[in-house]
């Protein structure tokens, strides 16, 4: 039997679901690392007892170790004998994962965890830009400049238009090679590819803005000049993210 499946107590309280999930132990962890990051547990401060959040989830003993044990595994936690369950500081998280990313996401009102995700792009995606220019072929160049040339065509369409611009953005990290930048970036953009903070204003200027880097960094790498892709790629994604981290103002200024 799993721990999804277990008989939990009858006398545990009310539960924190309306609808209780089908796998208790992560919607208990995923619940445990909201309020951790919220700073409902402050670091330094033990977790509520076992029992405590037994009947604060209405779930059994096994469920709530199994939700500790995967709080360890992404870093915001440390057992420490005698000492209880002990939240770690936000410099021990797991920052590639799924549930800490996006409930850091969500409380960092300053946007500074998505400047640190765009720089860790901008940093990774330049290096693949530079190796793409050395090593890209006919074809990989063809499916670039199919990409710009249709992107200019869906600049009215900001949905279409970003699928295409990520499509453009992901021949480039094939074309490099480095599959593990690759897996980097796309893990992080999975989770702020459809959030409004990251994403920020739409309008056809701003696209249009957008696609002329774009060009940019296709026509370096089809005349394979690496340290220009480099640059391309650097200077795009700077000036796009400030345009959607800061507004009008900063639209004025990257033109």
């Amino acid at each position: 039997m799993t721990a999804a499946q277990e008989t939990t107590p009858s006398t545990s309280g009310p539960s924190a679901w309306a609808r209780r999930p089908a796998n208790l132990a992560t919607a208990v962890t995923a619940e445990l690392v909201e309020r951790i990051v919220r700073g409902v547990h402050p670091p330094g401060t033990p977790l509520p007892p076992e029992p405590a959040l037994c009947g604060a989830f209405s779930v059994s003993r096994t469920v709530v170790r199994e939700a500790v044990k995967i709080l360890q595994e992404k870093g915001l936690v440390q057992v420490r004998q005698g000492s209880g369950t002990i939240v770690t500081p936000p410099s021990t998280w797991d920052m590639l994962d799924e549930l800490v990313l996006a409930a850091t996401i969500a409380e960092d009102d300053s946007l500074a965890i998505l400047d640190d995700l765009v720089v860790t792009r901008r940093v990774l995606e330049s290096d693949m830009a530079n190796v793409a220019a050395r090593l890209a072929d006919q074809e990989t160049i063809d499916r670039l400049r199919a990409l710009v040339d249709r992107m200019d065509e869906l600049v009215d369409d900001h949905v279409t238009y970003h699928e295409h611009d990520r499509a453009f953005h992901d021949v480039i990290m094939q074309a490099s090679g480095n599959r593990i930048a690759r897996g980097v970036v796309r893990a992080l953009e999975s989770q702020v590819v459809n959030t409004a903070r990251y994403m920020g204003r739409t309008e056809r200027a701003l696209c249009v803005a957008s696609n002329r880097g774009h060009r940019r960094i296709y026509e370096r790498i089809a005349a394979h000049d690496p340290d220009g892709a480099a640059q391309a790629m650097f200077t795009h994604i700077t000036e796009a993210w400030l345009v959607r981290r800061n507004g009008p103002d900063t639209a004025r200024l990257v033109r």
